[in-house]
Formats: structure tokens, C-alpha cells, sequence
């Protein structure tokens, strides 16, 4: 048969898997082999997201055969707004749907959803 793929071969593979993880949010908790897979595992801000990497993960392989993808929606998670942020951007981005900034600010305890600061940390509900 074929040789085991490395931890650093299927890495690479899934690399589009873990950069879309930035960009929707993702904690990686796990990065490592189990066994003849690659497990990443993590937690993401909502269902969006996790569908988002899914997606990606099968657009790499259809069959996901070499790949653990454990990935748990959870509410509560942080985010520390960049330079350029609006809240409808950050809920475009973490949940596909810019509306859900009320959400983010109700969570937050923003008063005025246009007034977010660079380094200001954030709740994703």
C-alpha cells in the first residue's frame, strides 16, 4: 500500500482548513496524528462556521478519509476587534448574516453598535 502521509503532508493538505478556521472564528484545541488521521479540533462561535470548514475540508477531499475535523459550536467565545472592524462585518464573517450584530453587542453590552474600538474585546453570543 501506500506509505502513511506525515503529520506535516496532511498539514499542508488541510491547510485550507485551518486558514478558513481563522477567518470563522476557530480555537484550535488539537492539532496532531491519531492514528493514520489528522485531528483538528476546535471550537467555533457558531453553526455557520462549522459548516464553513466542513466545506472546506470536503472541497480538499470529498471523502475526508484522513481527516478527524471535531469542531464544537460554542457561544461565549472572545474576539479582540482589528482596525477596520464593524460589528455587521464580524457577524458577516463568524455567522454569514451582518444582522446578527445585534446579538454581538446585546452580548457584548454595546450601547451603540457604530462605536466598537480597535482592541476592544468582544463576546460572540
Amino acid at each position: 500500500g501506500l506509505p502513511m502521509a506525515s503529520f506535516d503532508e496532511l498539514k499542508a493538505k488541510y491547510n485550507a482548513v485551518l486558514d478558513k478556521g481563522h477567518d470563522v472564528g476557530m480555537t484550535v484545541q488539537n492539532l496532531n496524528m491519531e492514528g493514520e488521521q489528522l485531528l483538528i479540533r476546535g471550537v467555533v462561535p457558531s453553526d455557520y462556521a462549522k459548516n464553513e470548514l466542513w466545506d472546506v475540508a470536503k472541497g480538499v477531499d470529498a471523502s475526508v478519509s484522513d481527516l478527524i475535523l471535531d469542531v464544537n459550536v460554542q457561544s461565549g467565545l472572545k474576539y479582540t476587534v482589528k482596525s477596520g472592524d464593524t460589528l455587521s462585518k464580524i457577524a458577516k464573517r463568524f455567522y454569514g448574516d451582518a444582522n446578527h450584530y445585534h446579538e454581538i453587542a446585546k452580548a457584548s453590552g454595546i450601547d451603540n453598535p457604530d462605536r466598537i474600538n480597535v482592541g476592544q474585546t468582544i463576546t460572540l453570543p
